[in-house]
């Protein structure tokens, strides 16, 4: 499913049908246009929101109707992360990929349960942790009977409300655990606890610039979560792309792919 450089991106956590569609179906536009794979990504829980009364979004059953409705409308395939082994199951009944959040990278039986779903499985890296250490997490996928891994790079806490992306990481990541390695342009970008009352923050002017230098460094992919109008998303609308940004983004990206794939001497 991700043999090829592809993009994961949707919304953060699934809204309304109008919503999602909007999303989906300019993400379709623009797979055909640039021959680029992408894979619907939303989530139907947000668990690990910074408060109780944070939105959390329309939960297990509800959110896969809404994730069904957007594969049978557009084709995409699907991608949604689970907190709690018991969503593995059910949730590989309806999308195509399962995610496991980064700050649950290390649950061994959520691990095992979604690698015994047979279905490919994204992994967010850590904030704490050193490329080679995804190592582990790989291992237990494969071991319960995954046979696609790939690991999410976003990016490294550093102090207090940042955090940093370490262009190496692409290549430590792969070279540890065999799987291809996602960048994560958005949650890159995240300043975690940095707006008042605990809630992540972001400053997703940086996005672009990220991103263009991750293809550069030959990530595998990327994770992008846009919205038309990020202030008013539930969740995690400081560092999400404008979907009217993202044309221009993904053609950044595929010039620099091109670019990379010529031969040396072309552009002399």
């Amino acid at each position: 499913m991700f043999e090829r450089f592809t993009l994961i991106s949707g919304p953060c956590v699934l809204e309304d049908d109008a919503l999602n569609l909007e999303i989906a179906h300019a993400l379709a536009g623009w797979s055909a246009a640039l021959d680029l794979p992408v894979v619907f990504k939303a989530s139907f829980d947000k668990a690990n929101r910074s408060r109780h009364d944070s939105a959390r979004g329309p939960a297990l059953a509800a959110g896969l109707k809404l994730l069904e409705r957007v594969g049978a409308e557009t084709g995409l395939p699907l991608l949604t992360d689970i907190h709690e082994p018991a969503q593995a199951s059910a949730a590989a009944d309806v999308v195509d990929a399962l995610q496991i959040p980064a700050f649950l990278c290390r649950q061994t039986d959520l691990l095992l349960a979604a690698g015994a779903t047979g279905k490919p499985v994204n992994v967010k890296k850590g904030q704490w942790m050193a490329p080679e250490e995804m190592a582990g997490a790989a291992d237990k996928l494969r071991h319960a009977g995954t046979t696609e891994v790939v690991i999410t790079e976003r990016g490294t806490a550093f102090g207090y409300g940042d955090l940093v992306v370490d262009m190496r990481s692409f290549r430590r990541v792969r070279a540890a655990t065999g799987a291809r390695v996602i960048f994560d342009g958005t949650h890159s970008v995240q300043r975690p606890g940095g707006l008042p009352g605990g809630s992540s923050g972001g400053e997703p002017e940086h996005s672009a610039a990220l991103v263009r230098a991750a293809v550069a460094a030959g990530c595998d992919g990327l994770f992008l979560e846009v919205h038309p109008d990020p202030p008013r998303a539930p969740s995690d609308g400081s560092s999400m792309v404008r979907l009217d940004a993202m044309p221009a983004l993904l053609a950044e990206v595929t010039a620099i792919r091109a670019a990379l794939r010529a031969p040396a001497g072309a552009h002399s």
